[in-house]
């Protein structure tokens, strides 16, 4: 008899899961509200900001059709697109947020964004990078209103690769704010606004381009927390393609960026270090043993792309794909450029420059770029405190990352409050120490069985045991 679709709905179970999200926020020592200073220079700066071209002195670019593509209510927008088709190609114009204009440096708003390091995002509500007086409204890309921007444009041939790249300081104006869903749903019916089908168009070939390079951003199903009637469920979805193609937006825009800053000879990248050969070699022996072999000559982002995701050996491939490359970190040069300078998931030098909303690093490569891009000095402030940031965004990541880890594992426990005693059907990922890593059916629950000896991409029977949920804390041992 299948298992019954675990749901949160005792309230005993959901006030304990809010007092367990409440202890970790301490426990992380995460940032609360803003204090009363920054709050006020942040409204004080969304006063007085210009966004008439004309006060600004900025180019007016209110003309272009710009629009965005995010997460359905999402108000920190940090980019628009517009794209067009031309006989030899395509015309690309990506628009950034222009949070520098809202951030004085070495102020208040500027220490509290550098104490952060990014938006922080939990079950419980989002803590953001700046006060939401300047990231969800005045420097948000938000449709039918003027905003800042630095846009670049890029010229593309007829493979979507970038001739002639652009960047420069103006004033747009969005037209609409399109979900995901919503923009897929409209290419597939065929009644998408133009840039969108154009997206159709670059999305596809700029992932031929990464194949070409070596590159493998795959974006792989990840298991997502979602408010549900008071509560929470999980999903676990291979993203849509308009997801990929946007992303591969993102992608070039971050490659032209640290284009212009090797070659500037200031600046900060995103590097990340090839696989291992040994690691490489384990990974081609796994899909073969899991029974889908990586052929030889075979890139091995085509091979993880051509997947069917939903297979449970594919899961368990996928999964140990992840591991496979390791040890991302930002480079900071000011002279000579850094040798070892790839990022080897893009297959190429890369920086951080499209979510300045979100991400502080992102401030520095978008002024930096700028004035290297138009043949001006890089200012002061960016310059001298380059150094820092390694180290500001390596805390900043690791808070995050501790976070989503530990709140995704009270949402499933508290998802499976109630059912001990219940059977479940897993997958099993891949053998960890003295067990096995392994994913439940549904909810999609991943876990550590200890004492489970099965090969990896076969089905097991777990029978749930333990739960807590102000640990986060789920046990599961095979039937007999």
């Amino acid at each position: 008899m299948p298992a019954r679709r675990p749901r949160l709905a005792p309230a005993r179970v959901h006030d304990e899961l809010v007092e367990s999200f409440a202890r970790l926020r301490e426990e992380l020592d995460l940032p609360a509200e803003f204090p009363a200073d920054v709050e006020a220079e942040a409204r004080h700066a969304a006063r007085t900001v210009a966004a008439d071209p004309g006060a600004a002195r900025l180019d007016d670019l209110r003309d272009i059709e710009f629009l965005t593509i995010d997460p359905a209510g999402s108000t920190d927008l940090d980019q628009a697109l517009h794209l067009e088709r031309i006989p030899t190609g395509g015309v690309l114009h990506y628009a950034i947020a222009d949070l520098p204009a809202f951030v004085a440096p070495g102020g208040a708003v500027d220490a509290q964004a550098r104490l952060r390091g990014q938006t922080l995002y939990a079950a419980d509500g989002r803590i953001p990078l700046h006060p939401v007086v300047i990231s969800e409204d005045a420097a948000s890309l938000l449709p039918e209103r003027d905003r800042r921007a630095f846009v670049w444009r890029f010229v593309l041939d007829d493979g979507a690769r970038p001739v002639e790249t652009t960047l420069r300081r103006a004033v747009i104006r969005s037209r609409a704010q399109w979900s995901y869903v919503d923009a897929q749903a409209a290419i597939e019916r065929g009644t998408a606004p133009p840039s969108l089908e154009a997206l159709a168009w670059f999305g596809p070939l700029r992932l031929a381009r990464e194949a070409e390079r070596g590159g493998a951003s795959l974006n792989v199903p990840e298991t997502r927390i979602v408010a549900d009637d008071g509560g929470y469920r999980l999903e676990r979805d291979a993203p849509l393609a308009v997801e990929d193609w946007n992303a591969q937006v993102s992608l070039l825009t971050g490659m032209a960026a640290a284009d212009i800053m090797v070659r500037g000879g200031v600046g900060i990248l995103r590097t990340m270090p090839a696989a291992e050969a040994d690691d490489l070699a384990a990974f081609r022996a796994q899909t073969v043993a899991l029974g889908i072999p990586w052929p030889a000559g075979v890139p091995y982002g085509d091979y993880l792309r051509g997947l069917e995701r939903d297979s449970p050996a594919a899961l368990a491939i996928l999964d140990a794909a992840a591991g496979l490359f390791r040890g991302a970190a930002y480079v900071t040069f000011d002279g000579a450029p850094p040798v070892d300078r790839l990022q080897a998931a893009i297959g190429a030098p890369y920086a951080h420059a499209t979510a300045p909303l979100r991400r502080l690093v992102d401030r520095w490569s978008l002024v930096i770029c700028e004035a290297l891009a138009n043949a001006r000095e890089v200012p002061a402030w960016a310059r001298d405190s380059l150094p820092a940031l390694p180290k500001i965004m390596a805390r900043s990541d690791g808070v995050a990352n501790r976070l989503g880890a530990a709140t995704l594992d009270r949402v499933e426990a508290a998802l499976l409050s109630g059912h001990e005693g219940h059977a479940f059907d897993a997958v099993v990922l891949g053998m960890r120490g003295d067990g096995a890593r392994v994913q439940l059916t549904d909810p999609p629950v991943t876990a550590k069985v200890a004492g489970l000896d099965a090969a990896a991409g076969t089905t097991v029977r777990l029978r749930l045991t333990t739960v807590d949920v102000s640990s986060g804390t789920v046990l599961l041992e095979p039937t007999a």
